[in-house]
């Protein structure tokens, strides 16, 4: 195995540092009988269950694993360790001993297929070559030794396709041109129709598209064969499809894959043999059955491809009852063992059964929260490891809405419900037209005969992915639904033409690109035009109009019930809403939320109030400012009273007025086209005049950073005194009216506790008169908002003059990084994340490094100087579940998000609190 140059890998930005020989290990290749399932960080996930397998008993072929801290070495030296070709040559010599056959020898050939294997599945995204050891001396040998000389031809074939695409960079196309043009002479249908000769024929085709293409020989080495397609096999870890795969999925860029070398078991040896995958449960729905495909006289890659139509798994009892019925036992055997959903690969040989692959399997949302429940009804898991197997993104895919089934809507045809969802978009009929258009604002379906690896772009920009080919087990099916993408595959009754860019439906019905259609991932229907939609069973049941307890309630619904009911009992974090008036607030409540931690203000000045904002701005005089005060003052107690009373009993932050002054003024471009144009009609314009001086006035050059927040209750004389008396009159009244209001006073974009003290010096006196004259304690509480840098490191300063924090993570984001978010996220954050400088916006997902290590401290500086400090957030990110961690692991008291967000928050609080930081659910 010879040297490349060097190729790193970038793990969120950073590159895979060097491997020294101390750190190096010994040992870089385990027998398949070495490992288990837990080492699937050494061994990848394929590896490890493989050893696990064998450790059961079950017929897996013999074989060995190369770790994947081995092709760490190759991605950061260039070259395999010196160790790895004498490991290697060792357990090959083993396995060549215990099958009694030599690695491509001409009369008896071992053959070997060479697969990859990271920690977390990655399906289609890295390199596979089968039948490795084939070549020109040995396949008559196969052909003699399997009594077949037709299989041993298209096993040929198929090597010379896989390892010139995967090995030596061939455009896969000119094969498949090829073949189809061998199928159109024979006037075949399929690669089936195609005999002895016709293959051998077509393997010439293949090693001549190989030398002029890749401009060398197809190697006869066995040897070399498989040293190169290991080689290409570490490569593909930095494939672009697999690093896109890796930053859609959040799997780090720095843990590498595994190579798994395994002796070859064949299913293209006629009727009696096949190719198949199964579930041990229906991973769209959940349910308990049989579940799968199976294709007879082939082989590997043919069932996943979906280039042939497969037939479902329960007709293989009838085709070979004993093998259906020993697959049954270890699919019962496998699922116990996992306690999980399995996702199994199988191989039928002339009637013998042999596993090839088993993983816990890709599920969609609806299934894990079922199967999650039923795991716990059997006995095979608890709540607390029921809890773990869902997660945020899923439950929020369960809210999203569903198609009308009573809508009129003309259906083009159905396929199979691959992953549920309702999906409207322009029909585009490949990946480049899906991302262009996309990225230009239309929503669009991506239409296929049957995907594959390169498609991936495509299908991440889609609403939905349609396929003609395919089953559940297809590409596009296991893609899909590990991304939450609705999908229907298998649609045989639609015609997909990709050169004509057209989908011809029965009957006639033609649909050219960029016509709308809408698939149904839960009843695999397909529809010409939008078909309306309406709220998912999910949201309706958080709204209370849906009970679990139901005897004819959703099986799905009862399942959510039971997680989000024991994530409730566990969670230490309450999830607050942001809302900023009584509808929202009363929303978020049913929703489950346990207050709210951001009231933003400003809201509530837009509309038709905002002309009493333009008097206040214009004011010249103390007397016209407080006349404008006065007028806003009732407007604002009434909107905290209603607020109260939808939360009353629970705890309100108010945040007083945040944003820059100019944005409740007129556009300056509309303004000064208003005075123009009155101007040049002689027409009054007096106060446009003065609202566009006012304008100039206020303008800034970066508004964010300028006369906002804290400053201008600073600079604008009685705006925060007007606020702070509407908030505690409004708690006085609900208080006298019986009422239990709960209100906190949040002190925007504070940078020194000067500015809060002064805040809080005034706003004491105002509360302190409306206490005195009502009689009653308000208990109200003044609070700040950490979100410059600033704060969050003089922290124990404020805490001083503070009795709660609430961290703004938008604004102490922009802050830290240095970024416009208005900007940026258009402009240069898709560059970012392709190159992976990050491997997820900082907006999205907080940045424990930079952003995270400024809450931590601003946590511990503010409990030292005071222990009852309360603390939480009120950004985005109190929404987003892996955010939601980092918050409950540095000791915030609440999370506070949007009311749709509020479900998501508690689940994953309870997860946190469930199981703690580091627990894995990919």
């Amino acid at each position: 195995m010879g040297t490349l140059p060097a190729v790193r890998a970038h793990p969120r930005g950073r590159g895979v540092g060097p491997v020294s020989e101390q750190q190096t290990p010994r040992k870089f290749v385990y027998d398949f009988t070495e490992g288990n399932k837990d080492l699937r960080d050494l061994l990848g996930g394929k590896g490890a269950n493989l050893a696990e397998m064998t450790n059961l008993g079950l017929p897996v072929p013999p074989g060995f694993t190369i770790t994947t801290e081995a092709c760490k070495v190759y991605l950061d030296s260039g070259s395999e360790p010196a160790e790895l070709r004498d490991e290697v040559s060792a357990h090959l010599a083993d396995l060549e001993q215990r099958m009694g056959k030599r690695l491509g020898q001409s009369d008896n050939p071992l053959l070997v297929s060479v697969r990859s294997g990271a920690k977390f599945s990655m399906p289609g995204m890295m390199d596979t070559v089968l039948n490795i050891g084939l070549s020109d001396a040995s396949v008559a040998g196969l052909a003699a030794q399997a009594g077949d000389e037709r299989f041993a031809w298209d096993s040929y074939r198929r090597l010379v396709q896989m390892f010139g695409k995967t090995v030596l960079g061939v455009d896969g196309d000119l094969f498949e041109e090829a073949l189809d043009e061998a199928k159109q002479a024979k006037g075949a249908s399929s690669d089936l129709g195609l005999d002895a000769a016709d293959l051998r024929q077509l393997v010439e085709d293949f090693k001549q598209i190989v030398l002029k293409e890749a401009g060398r020989e197809f190697p006869q080495d066995p040897r070399e064969q498989m040293d190169l397609a290991i080689r290409a096999v570490f490569d593909s870890w930095n494939g672009e499809r697999a690093k896109l795969y890796r930053r859609q999925e959040r799997i780090p860029h720095d843990l590498g894959t595994a190579v798994n070398v395994c002796s070859m078991v064949f299913g293209n040896l006629g009727p009696d043999s096949g190719t198949g995958v199964a579930f041990t449960r229906d991973p769209a729905s959940g349910q308990q059955g049989v579940y799968g495909d199976y294709l007879q006289n082939a082989q590997g890659e043919d069932v996943v491809a979906g280039i042939r139509n497969t037939v479902p798994l329960a007709d293989l009892e009838r085709i070979d009852k004993p093998s259906y019925d020993e697959l049954m036992q270890i699919m019962e055997t496998l699922e116990t063992h996992y306690k999980d959903l399995c996702d199994i690969e199988f191989t039928i040989e002339r009637g013998r059964l042999w596993m090839l692959q088993t993983r816990v399997g890709k599920r969609t949302a609806a299934a894990a929260f079922r199967i999650a429940t039923q795991l716990v009804d059997q006995g095979l898991i608890d709540e607390a490891e029921a809890l773990q197997r869902v997660n945020g993104a899923q439950l929020a895919q369960l809210m999203f809405p569903r198609f009308d089934e009573g809508a009129t809507a003309e259906l083009l045809g159905r396929g199979i419900a691959a992953s549920p969802g309702a999906a409207v978009g322009k029909a585009v009929f490949d990946s480049y037209t899906a991302v262009k258009w996309s990225r230009s604002g239309e929503k669009v379906i991506l239409i296929r005969r049957e995907t594959n690896p390169d498609d991936l772009n495509g299908m991440i920009a889609a609403e939905g992915i349609l396929t003609s080919r395919g089953g559940k087990t297809s590409h596009a099916a296991v893609v899909a639904r590990g991304m939450g993408k609705t999908c229907v595959c298998g649609a045989e009754e639609l015609e997909v033409d990709t050169k004509r860019r057209r989908l011809t439906a029965p009957g006639g019905v033609v649909v050219e690109e960029g016509d709308l259609v809408s698939i149904d991932g839960s009843t695999g229907k397909v529809y010409l035009g939008e078909v309306p939609v309406v709220p998912s069973p999910v949201v309706e049941y958080f709204e209370g109009r849906m009970h679990a307890g139901a005897d004819d309630a959703d099986e799905l619904v009862q399942a959510v019930h039971r997680v989000m009911a024991y994530a409730d009992r566990v969670r230490r974090l309450r999830v607050r809403a942001n809302a900023d008036n009584a509808e929202d607030a009363a929303r978020a409540r049913r929703f489950g939320a346990q207050g709210i931690g951001l009231c933003r203000t400003e809201h509530m000045f837009l509309g038709d109030r905002r002309e009493l904002v333009e008097r206040l701005i214009l004011a010249d005089h103390d007397d016209e400012r407080a006349s404008a005060l006065d007028a806003l003052l009732p407007l604002q107690r009434q909107d905290f009273i209603d607020l109260f009373e939808a939360m009353d009993g629970l705890p309100v932050t108010v945040r007083l007025l945040d944003p820059p002054l100019h944005e409740f003024l007129p556009d300056i471009t509309d303004l000064s086209v208003r005075v123009a144009l009155a101007e040049s009609r002689k027409e009054p314009h007096e106060n446009d005049l003065r609202l566009l001086q006012a304008v100039h006035r206020l303008h800034e050059q970066n508004p964010m950073l300028g006369l906002r927040g804290v400053r201008l209750g600073l600079v604008i004389p009685g705006l925060f005194t007007m606020q702070v008396r509407a908030i505690a009159e409004a708690a006085a009244e609900r208080r006298e009216s019986g009422g239990d209001p709960r209100a906190e006073i949040m002190i925007p974009l504070v940078g020194t506790v000067q500015e809060l003290e002064l805040v809080r010096e005034e706003a004491e006196k105002v509360i302190a008169e409306i206490e005195a004259r009502s009689g009653v304690d308000l208990g109200l509480k003044l609070g700040t908002m950490i979100e410059l840098p600033r704060a969050a490191l003089t922290a124990g300063q404020i805490a001083e003059a503070a009795e709660f924090f609430s961290f703004g993570t938008n604004d102490l984001t922009q802050t830290v990084w240095g970024f416009s978010r208005d900007d940026v996220e258009a402009s240069f954050f898709t560059a970012y994340l392709e190159k992976g400088i990050f491997g997820v916006s900082p907006f999205e997902t907080i940045d424990r490094d930079g952003v995270g290590s400024l809450v931590r401290h601003a946590v511990e500086a503010g409990r030292a100087t005071r222990p009852d400090l309360k603390l939480g957030v009120c950004g985005e990110h109190g929404g987003d579940p892996e955010s939601v961690h980092f918050f409950h692991e540095v000791g915030l008291d609440y999370v506070s998000c949007s009311p749709f967000r509020i479900p998501v928050a508690r689940l994953e609080a309870g997860r946190a609190a469930s199981r703690g930081e580091g627990s894995d659910n990919r």
